[in-house]
């Protein structure tokens, strides 16, 4: 199953509380450039357990209902491993560009995470433009994605 970005769907987010910030930063900004949003939260600063909404986001992935996700924690390992529990799901870990092109090049991604503690919110939103704008490159990388679900 390849991962098209449909721009008549909202992009999912969600964040834990030390990616709160940059979930809201970000969500801004894809809405000034047109995009529709579905938050799945958190919605303050309150200490939260990540998975109560990677799990949301990747369920809309998963569903359809959502064209892509992004997902904020500290490392941002939390929420990819959470995410990736789901069949059809695959969230890259992203702390720069490259991994963000390559993640959705090689490896079809429809979940970019991002470590808010590690990386710049300028970096986030350059890293989220670009998993946007970069197609998957089919090929060979499609017989390996093909093999990554357990069913």
């Amino acid at each position: 199953m390849n991962f098209v970005f449909d721009k008549s769907k909202p992009i999912a987010i969600g964040s834990d509380h030390a990616g709160f910030e940059y979930k809201e930063a970000v969500q801004k900004w894809l809405k000034e450039k047109g995009f529709a949003v579905k938050d799945f939260g958190t919605f303050s600063l309150a200490s939260v357990d990540y998975p109560d909404f990677a799990h949301p986001v990747a369920s809309s992935v998963e569903s359809g209902e959502t064209s892509f996700g992004i997902l904020f924690c500290g490392s941002a390992n939390g929420v990819a491993i959470t995410a990736n529990k789901h069949q059809n799901i695959r969230a890259g870990l992203c702390w720069e560009n490259d991994v963000a092109k390559l993640v959705r090049q090689h490896n079809d991604a429809n979940i970019i995470c991002i470590p808010a503690r590690f990386v710049a919110l300028s970096l986030a939103i350059e890293m989220i433009d670009n998993f946007i704008h970069t197609p998957f490159e089919g090929g060979r990388h499609s017989n390996r994605v093909n093999k990554i679900a357990c069913s």
